[in-house]
């Protein structure tokens, strides 16, 4: 047992450092990349454009549900002039940079792994290192550069869409006036929270990515499976160790800042 615990403790370890090195580089790639901004423009669209639906969708739920929920736990208490600080500092400082990165993990995220993953498989990563084309600069660094920007520029939408959602709960539901909410929210978010918020969307953004891009970048390392049955553990193990990564960074962001 006790050599069991030490393999896998040495395997953690030596993953966690790949993963440092892997993202090192890739950030290291940006001096010797041409076109750099047509690749990153493209990476934008990946995980803005085609994210957006989710986004809004979600953002809006999100808000609605808030609202309904935290009127009637506030109405316990006579507290419902309340309802606009409860929702908007769960959506600024929790719930937006969180829900908005598992939702572009799950889309962006899960397509970039098995792009590189087939792209692994096919050789075509192994071509471009054979022709001098640094692949990681190549294929990550315009991901990971969109990343810091697309990801809190989508969290912002998505507190935006929420609090819509939320005034929608209170105001058009619960018969709350739209000038208690609105005024409840302007009192409550201060430039800490929005602060708070934007260091969180894009530390997720960073590790989110930047781990989709080294498990479908080094799914050949794969040695319980190989071709499509490979992308597809390497995705999946992606998907679910970049959530987790999520809500860890999560807290260990909020302990800090709180």
């Amino acid at each position: 047992m006790v050599s069991s615990i030490g393999r896998h403790t040495l395997a953690l370890v030596h993953g966690l450092g790949d993963f440092a090195v892997f993202t090192a580089r890739s950030f290291q790639a940006v001096l010797g990349s041409r076109r750099l901004l047509r690749r990153v423009v493209r990476a934008a669209f990946e995980q803005g454009v085609r994210c957006l639906p989710v986004i809004l969708i979600v953002g809006m739920f999100t808000g609605l549900v808030l609202g309904l929920q935290g009127y009637y736990v506030l109405s316990r208490f006579g507290s419902e002039s309340l309802l606009g600080a409860l929702v908007s500092l769960s959506l600024v400082r929790e719930l937006g940079p969180v829900l908005a990165a598992l939702m572009l993990v799950g889309q962006a995220g899960s397509a970039l792994a098995a792009e590189l993953g087939i792209q692994r498989n096919s050789e075509q990563i192994a071509a471009l290192d054979t022709m001098g084309v640094n692949s990681l600069g190549y294929l990550v660094t315009p991901r990971l550069l969109a990343a810091l920007m697309i990801y809190p520029m989508q969290t912002a939408l998505f507190v935006t869409i929420g609090l819509w959602g939320g005034s929608l709960s209170g105001s058009l539901l619960l018969g709350l006036q739209p000038g208690v909410y609105w005024s409840a929210v302007e009192r409550a978010v201060g430039s800490e929270d929005v602060r708070e918020c934007f260091i969180k969307a894009a530390t997720f953004g960073l590790l989110t990515i930047a781990l989709c891009c080294y498990h479908g970048f080094n799914s050949h390392r794969n040695r319980s499976a190989s071709g499509a049955r490979g992308v597809s553990a390497s995705t999946t193990r992606a998907v679910v160790q970049s959530s987790i990564l999520v809500l860890t960074a999560d807290y260990v962001i909020t302990s800090f800042l709180v």
